[in-house]
């Protein structure tokens, strides 16, 4: 007979993950439950290649459970969630790509194979297939004179159904199909750094497309303020997978809001964990603990908060089994 109320991964680390850094793991998926629990919004920064490590199959599920209520995440992520749903069996693995040699790597730049650590992604079947959709949908909205910002686009991409025809994961796998299915709510600053930022750019520099189209990162800071603003009466905890502007960028919307605008109840976030293998140093983004935050405006003095020194495709996918009672 089945044990219908068997978690055997949440049972398993709250019997072994009992000190230092698993400690600090489950410490931070307890803290994210309670602020859930007394109906505080969540918001989860994806960092690095979370989308080309797959971190959809799981955190799709976080989305359809309304564990998670807005994201931040690098273009890269954006877009690579949905090129592994069009074109995962062509991708490609190497497995020993800490001895790949110059010439190896040259070799794959010429079969169309764009390597992010382990995994390789390809050209034609990934970014062109996506182009040729997205610049039509680019440029009906110029005709139309409406713009969007870069993950309405994606959007509009996902749900118009032009590229089911290519579909090779399970729907249900990737987080950016359940994240459209409920309009959730996005920043995506930097996207200009992305594969489709750059295909965008390069519309504008030929003529073809005005930058205005495309909402910008100022636009995408002043959408925060105002979804911070409407939805922090509870509270807004902040999850952080990896460091650089995914991070950066909408944690900072709390001291703009309080020292900029001068709106002095604005609460300060309710909870913050990153999970981040940078070395704690000085001068580094990444690599500050939690407590520097104090500083700069954006955590209270009794904000929880959790660093996990560790590599986010182990311990995102732990937390989140956790989370979902897995």
């Amino acid at each position: 007979m089945i044990n219908t109320n068997s978690k055997p991964i949440s049972e398993f680390l709250e019997k072994y993950f009992l000190h230092f850094n698993a400690a600090s793991l489950v410490d931070a998926a307890k803290a994210y439950e309670t602020q859930l629990e007394k109906g505080s919004k969540m918001l989860v920064s994806l960092a690095g290649a979370m989308s080309t490590a797959e971190i959809g199959k799981i955190f799709a599920e976080m989305i359809r459970q309304d564990k998670v209520h807005i994201v931040s995440c690098t273009g890269a992520n954006l877009e690579e969630d949905i090129m592994n749903l069009v074109a995962h069996s062509h991708y490609k693995r190497v497995p020993n790509y800490r001895d790949l040699t110059p010439q190896d790597e040259w070799d794959l730049l010429l079969k169309g194979l764009n390597r992010v650590t382990d995994t390789c992604i390809p050209e034609d079947e990934a970014f062109r297939r996506l182009q040729k959709h997205i610049v039509k949908i680019w440029k009906d909205a110029e005709e139309n004179e409406e713009c969007f910002f870069p993950h309405e686009f994606m959007y509009k991409l996902i749900l118009s159904g032009v590229l089911e025809e290519y579909y090779e994961i399970d729907l249900k796998d990737s987080w950016m199909y359940a994240a459209a299915q409920k309009n959730l709510p996005m920043v995506v600053p930097g996207w200009e750094d992305s594969t489709m930022g750059n295909i965008f750019a390069s519309y504008v520099l030929k003529g073809e497309l005005k930058a205005a189209t495309m909402k910008s990162g100022i636009e995408y800071m002043t959408f925060l303020a105002d979804w911070y603003t409407e939805n922090s009466k509870n509270g807004i905890g902040f999850f952080q997978i990896g460091g650089g502007i995914a991070g950066d960028f909408p944690i900072c919307v709390v001291p703009m809001l309080y020292q900029d605008m001068e709106r002095e109840n604005t609460p300060f976030w309710s909870y913050f964990c990153q999970i981040s293998d940078s070395t704690t140093s000085y001068g580094s983004y990444s690599g500050a603990v939690p407590n520097e935050k104090i500083t700069w405006g954006k955590l209270d003095i009794d904000t929880p908060k959790y660093i996990i020194e560790s590599d986010a495709t182990i311990v995102a996918p732990l937390i989140f089994a956790y989370l979902l009672n897995m």
